[in-house]
């Protein structure tokens, strides 16, 4: 029971679209469920979760032995808008050994002697594979734009510290993209569209409850000061990236259970949509099995 397709459609940022946070709510829901009342819209978002893991679980299997292809997906967001969750419930079906998560802290003094997609480019994932980015390249245009004195400590060389360093920045991740989709990489990026008022009472049930104090620290509150300088961040940068080979969706982020259906059957048509086949085995490897299958036939079958 995937979305329609024209509900999704209007999730994706189409190349050249200009988006404006403004203009998509963070509550949307698509006008199928719209009729239904809140625990029958929940349960029709559980039963399409359901299913995608099944699928998904399928596609990926075709998408390891067919080794062409690799899919990388990419999750941006304000604080308690719910990419663990959603990593989590999304993928809570796919084999591991396929399938890899990456997240990324403050870079290390290693890392900030390299190019800003360097430490990245090596948690790409491999032919056959899934990879998954909690929080990705796109820091590095979102976190260092609210706070720019952050690429002082990269040592960048001062020529190339100007005006300039964002569009530029843009461009250097458009064509990294791009060059990636051209080897076989597929990219899918989710902008998880949370509301002030709803990271607040998020913020709120963690701080009240003992058991989510650990999800907390003081930290998101500093960062929640910037609310309006992130927003106007988010906006260039998918407006500068959402591009034919790499687009973004942006996922209405308020209600947990319809943010995790719509990322699962995203997800899930995308790599059902790719062009994957079961391995062909050669004529003389054909031969082989079957000699193989008649020597186990030819065994005495062990008695009692």
């Amino acid at each position: 029971m995937p979305m329609a397709k024209e509900a999704l459609d209007q999730l994706k940022i189409e190349a050249g679209e200009r988006f404006r946070i403004a203009d998509h709510s963070a509550d949307w829901l698509p006008e199928a469920v719209k009729d239904l009342d809140k625990d029958e819209r929940k349960e029709r978002a559980e039963q399409m979760l359901e299913e995608n893991r099944v699928e998904l679980a399928e596609a990926q299997e075709l998408l390891y032995a067919d080794g062409r292809h690799s899919v990388l997906i990419v999750f941006q967001a304000m604080d308690a808008a719910g990419k663990d969750g959603t990593i989590r419930h999304v993928m809570s079906g796919v084999n591991p050994q396929g399938c890899s998560v990456s997240s990324f802290k403050v870079p290390s003094a290693t890392e900030l002697s390299h190019n800003f997609l360097w430490r990245y480019s090596n948690a790409l994932p491999a032919r056959g594979m899934i990879g998954i980015f909690n929080r990705s390249y796109y820091e590095e245009v979102l976190v260092v734009r609210v706070h720019p004195e952050l690429l002082e400590k990269a040592d960048l060389p001062s020529e190339n510290v100007h005006k300039h360093v964002w569009r530029h920045r843009y461009e250097d991740i458009n064509n990294f993209e791009q060059h990636l989709a051209r080897n076989g990489t597929t990219i899918l990026k989710f902008f998880l569209n949370v509301s002030k008022e709803e990271q607040r009472a998020r913020f709120l049930e963690r701080l009240e409850e003992p058991d989510k104090n650990w999800k907390f620290s003081h930290g998101d509150i500093v960062e929640r000061g910037y609310w309006d300088d992130y927003m106007a961040a988010f906006e260039d940068a998918i407006n500068a990236t959402s591009t034919p080979w790499a687009p973004w969706y942006v996922i209405p982020a308020d209600r947990k259970w319809a943010m995790r259906a719509a990322v699962s059957d995203i997800i899930t048509t995308t790599i059902k949509g790719l062009p994957l086949a079961w391995p062909t085995v050669p004529d003389d490897e054909k031969a082989k099995l079957a000699q193989a299958k008649a020597a186990l036939l030819a065994e005495q079958a062990p008695e009692g």
